[in-house]
């Protein structure tokens, strides 16, 4: 008995690990260290990653949440590279985005929808569902459009990861580019 336990805990640890490795095991990654930290809005940033370069898009206030997005993906485990296309904005600025209290998306300032947030929900929700294995599925967001990409184990997963992502507020539609590869 202890042995078949043991053996199904080193068999999660490579399971995680070697997720943790992929393109879109990195991404989770840099997002779930965005989400913890305090001066990363990771609602404002969108996270891409191919062959281990890790591409930062979006927004910031200032410079310090910058540096400090760039240092946390950086120190992300199999991150290779990491490319700062991140824009600073704050209120004080000239040119600066609007404070209107209206966002680009027409609702109100509380009820912000960015890309990166709406990443950041359909994933979680991949993530929490059972039926779905999340760590290999990569997802973006673009004008609220939500891209899927990776495999999948079986068309009912396939299925049932789009239906996560749709269900998602906030979400206009998902492009699904879902690779399904039986085990």
């Amino acid at each position: 008995m202890k042995f078949g336990s043991m053996l199904a805990f080193l068999g999660s640890a490579v399971l995680v690990v070697g997720c943790a490795q992929s393109d879109s095991g990195i991404t989770t990654s840099v997002k779930s260290q965005f989400m913890a930290d305090d001066t990363v809005k990771a609602r404002n940033i969108n996270v891409d990653t191919r062959d281990r370069v890790v591409t930062l898009t979006g927004t910031v206030q200032s410079a310090q949440e910058e540096a400090k997005a760039i240092q946390i993906a950086r120190n992300t485990k199999g991150v290779a590279d990491v490319v700062d296309n991140i824009t600073v904005s704050s209120p004080s600025e000239p040119g600066s985005a609007p404070t209107s209290g209206v966002t680009p998306s027409g609702s109100s300032a509380g009820e912000a929808i960015t890309d990166a947030g709406l990443t950041a929900k359909v994933k979680t929700g991949l993530l929490a569902d059972p039926d779905v294995a999340g760590l290999r599925i990569d997802v973006d967001t673009r004008d609220r459009v939500v891209t899927l990409t990776g495999t999948v184990g079986t068309s009912a997963e396939k299925a049932k990861a789009v239906d996560v992502a749709g269900k998602v507020d906030g979400v206009m539609r998902v492009e699904d580019r879902l690779t399904v590869r039986p085990k």
